[in-house]
């Protein structure tokens, strides 16, 4: 859906308290909480020590209540918190990138049954309405952030490129790709397609060609010709050209590209902000755009949200609603966005990012969430079939591949499983 941050008001004021009373019949209680990490696990940056601090903090405030945390790499927490569910061992909480299946299948708490009337009121309408499951929302935004084209312009003046005229046709970024690539740059065009976030490069290539995951009435048009069309593309004039770099699309990962960017091997990508702050602290010298299409400049971009939920399992409603209106109270909410340079999901810290000046090169990404599209994520089948995408979709653009028969064998399965999860009870 498009994102409106238009007409956001300030937040009103927060409460500490979730709506109504407890269901895990007092004494001390253990939450466990699972999120994904947006920094390199085990490394300076990683996401673990916002949460160990929030939850130390959290516990200091809420005597009786203890946080166990667990931080996982983007490959592996969706699949790792299905795990755990389908295991019957579900956590309290889990920070991750779909919700709709389990909301499908009764298993967590709506943000009313959790949230305080405040907290609740705080986050942009249009990302708490992709948060519902038919009309109830399961979802919390987390954060949510926009993509643009990233290009090195050093590597562009080096290879005979004007640093101030991006491509912006397919066309356009292959002729920038070959210059780049007879200049000796190591990847002219970074292009992953492995498991952390093949879903989201296939959608902004997708968009680049007319398509998308689904049509307006939310169908799935994976498999349209639009589609296949794009991956005929990407398969034979930059793969097959050799402009992706050493290694296959199918097998790299974001956090690889970006990190080959920082050192300045890459001369295009599509990124998000957290790697302008890579860029930033390597002092590349980079320009953004909108993203190249087939025949001009894409007439959209790709909004994500992730989603933060609470699960019925272990029966601690109140104690997780105490914790998430914690987790979205101005500070800690614009913590976590202020050090990942992500853009927040509630209007108050919205506004306070919007009016600092170290955040100036974040106000472009905020002026996009209008026109952004997301991800299916109200369907309950999104999630397996984001799986399904990050396992398969590299196929597409191999020098065998054929790109129709992946993205026909994508589209059934995506058809298969939503309606075998629509005909649930």
């Amino acid at each position: 859906m498009g994102l409106a941050a238009t007409g956001i008001a300030s937040a009103v004021g927060l409460s500490a308290t979730a709506c109504g009373g407890g269901d895990s019949g007092g004494g001390d209680v253990r939450l466990k909480l699972v999120a994904a990490d947006y920094g390199s696990p085990g490394g300076h940056d990683s996401s673990k020590k916002y949460w160990d601090a929030l939850a130390t903090e959290f516990q200091k405030k809420n005597p009786g209540i203890t946080v166990d945390v667990s931080v996982l790499s983007w490959n592996d927490v969706d699949k790792q918190v299905a795990d755990m569910v389908k295991a019957g061992e579900a956590p309290d909480i889990a920070q991750i990138g779909a919700y709709a299946d389990y909301a499908a299948g009764g298993k967590l708490y709506s943000a009313s049954e959790l949230l305080s009337i405040p907290v609740q009121a705080d986050f942009v309408p249009a990302l708490a309405q992709a948060g519902e499951l038919r009309r109830t929302q399961y979802g919390l935004p987390f954060v949510s952030s926009t993509r643009v084209f990233i290009y090195n312009k050093s590597l562009f003046t080096a290879a005979g490129l004007d640093p101030d005229e991006p491509p912006k046709s397919w066309a356009e970024l292959k002729q920038a790709a070959t210059a780049l690539k007879t200049a000796g740059v190591k990847i002219p065009y970074g292009l992953p397609l492995g498991p952390e976030e093949a879903p989201a490069e296939t959608m902004l290539w997708m968009f680049g060609g007319g398509g998308g995951y689904t049509n307006n009435v939310g169908g799935y048009t994976i498999d349209s010709p639009e589609n296949i069309k794009t991956f005929t593309w990407l398969r034979d004039e930059l793969v097959g050209a050799e402009l992706t770099g050493p290694g296959s699309p199918g097998r790299t990962d974001r956090q690889d590209v970006f990190d080959a960017f920082a050192r300045g091997e890459v001369g295009m990508l599509n990124g998000h902000p957290t790697l302008l702050q890579q860029a930033d602290r390597n002092k590349v010298s980079y320009g953004t755009a909108k993203l190249p299409g087939r025949d001009g400049e894409a007439g959209s971009t790709m909004g994500v949200a992730d989603w933060i939920m609470g699960f019925k399992q272990n029966g601690h409603r109140a104690e997780i609603g105490r914790f998430l209106d914690f987790v979205f109270s101005l500070d800690q909410h614009y913590a976590f966005t202020d050090q990942y340079d992500l853009l927040p999901v509630t209007t108050s810290a919205i506004d306070r990012m919007s009016s600092e000046k170290k955040h100036k090169k974040l106000w472009p990404f905020l002026d996009q969430l209008p026109i952004a599209e997301f991800y299916p994520v109200g369907k309950i089948s999104w999630a397996g079939t984001s799986q399904t995408i990050k396992e398969s979709i590299g196929k597409a653009v191999a020098g065998d591949g054929n790109p129709e028969a992946v993205l026909g064998s994508l589209q059934r399965k995506a058809e298969a499983d939503e309606a075998a999860a629509a005909a649930q009870p």
